[in-house]
């Protein structure tokens, strides 16, 4: 039987443009090519999870809109448990309008809507969900101060909790000491630490401070030169595969989400890493967020002709 993942963080629709660059302000760029479909970190890294294989129970907060019964149907096609998808009557569902240029960058702006109604009363609605799992995962897209209970929470029961600080945003340190493996982007890594995050030693300098603030792995994910892993008996980067990027939008969170199902599957944080950098590159051959995400035969078959 698979060991439980629980993901607690936001939802979005995402308003997508594909066009040869991104406009500066006051520019208008024509000729894109347009797509909606559904993105938000907390829901592209349980999609990301439940793909690869994990057992996945998804938390989160929609609006009463048209938006929210087609989510529901799509994380049920996955197989997630949406019995903690929560709908609020007040606000709408969160949205996301993203521009993508020819190379693949991206420029997003996000309007939480129901994501902000995620609340401590919920958290305390799934603890038996908390209790029973092997990880918890969680990001930034919803308050800080829902985050922050539901670490604790998960702390007291002793249960591992994957932390993505995404989007970057300031925090109370204090909560890394209940965070098992804590993954931040070179930007994120350099907001915690105060340090340059560039060359090598400084990224082992940054892992170290990582460290020391409480989590028992650190991750430094590095774009395309890959990753950086530190824990308290080792040192790696564990280099990047090589391919053509479309679209980068949600290739951190699928390799959150693919991270924690390596975990709980009971792969060394190494191999892990190695399953979540190999999601992560077929997802940025892709376009769309959860349209991105690949199986776990796909990711497989990928890691099987790399090199």
């Amino acid at each position: 039987m698979n060991k439980k993942i629980l993901v607690i963080g936001s939802t979005n629709v995402d308003f997508l443009i594909r066009s040869e660059k991104i406009p500066v302000p006051g520019e208008t760029v024509t000729g894109g090519v347009f797509m909606q479909n559904f993105g938000g970190k907390g829901a592209n890294q349980a999609v990301g999870a439940a793909r690869a294989g994990g057992s996945v129970t998804f938390v989160t907060c929609l609006g009463d809109d048209l938006f929210a019964g087609e989510m529901i149907r799509s994380f049920n096609n996955d197989g997630m448990d949406t019995r903690f998808v929560y709908r609020d009557p007040d606000a709408a569902t969160g949205s996301a309008l993203i521009m993508i240029d020819s190379s693949g960058r991206n420029s997003i702006s996000v309007a939480p809507g129901a994501n902000f109604k995620l609340s401590t009363r919920h958290i305390d609605q799934v603890s038996d969900q908390i209790g029973e799992s092997e990880i918890v995962v969680l990001q930034m897209e919803i308050p800080v101060e829902t985050t922050a209970y539901a670490i604790a929470m998960a702390k007291r029961f002793g249960k591992r909790v994957l932390f993505n600080l995404a989007p970057a945003m300031p925090f109370d340190l204090t909560m890394l000491q209940g965070v098992h493996t804590f993954v931040v982007n070179e930007v994120e890594a350099a907001m915690v630490t105060g340090l340059s995050v560039e060359m090598d030693e400084e990224i082992k300098r940054a892992g170290e401070v990582l460290l020391s603030l409480g989590p028992e792995l650190a991750i430094i994910t590095l774009g395309e030169k890959g990753s950086f892993l530190a824990s308290a008996n080792q040192q790696l980067f564990i280099p990047a595969f090589r391919v053509q990027a479309v679209d980068t939008t949600a290739a951190g969170d699928i390799y959150c989400g693919t991270l924690a199902t390596g975990l709980t599957e009971g792969l060394a944080p190494a191999e892990a890493i190695r399953l979540a950098s190999a999601a992560s590159a077929i997802s940025v051959t892709r376009m769309g967020a959860q349209p991105s995400a690949p199986t776990r035969k796909e990711i497989n078959n990928f890691l099987a002709t790399a090199t």
